[in-house]
């Protein structure tokens, strides 16, 4: 098994978190406070998944409470590179639809910057 290794990176809008390595139920936890604990809410959260290379079920139900919590705040979660059995997961649960996915970082950052505007554009 490959450790899960996460990094944050503060960006212009929101934050970027790097994820690598497997994603389960002996470490969705750590990811989820790893989470609440980096991003801001109201603020775009962008998900490198590039190098994760394992997701199970448990991983699944984090991403998805994310993406409902970010929306109630006002945020939103970009997900970008995903890749393999990641990748699957998502489209096989039908989940792949119901999230931001962008074939990389600058997409996804480019998505986030856009969505972010407009909200500030609807409430001033």
């Amino acid at each position: 098994m490959s450790p899960l290794k996460l990094c944050c990176r503060p960006m212009s809008v929101g934050v970027l978190i790097a994820v690598t390595g497997e994603l389960d139920a002996t470490n969705t936890g750590q990811f989820e406070s790893y989470l609440d604990s980096a991003r801001l809410p109201g603020e775009p959260v962008l998900l490198d998944l590039g190098g994760l290379t394992f997701m199970d079920s448990s991983g699944l139900h984090v991403l998805l409470r994310l993406n409902a919590a970010a929306g109630e705040e006002g945020g939103a979660v970009h997900l970008a590179a995903i890749r393999d059995v990641p990748a699957r997961m998502l489209e096989i649960t039908g989940v792949w639809d119901a999230l931001n996915i962008h074939p990389g970082v600058d997409e996804a950052a480019a998505a986030a910057q856009a969505g972010h505007a407009d909200r500030h554009r609807e409430t001033s």
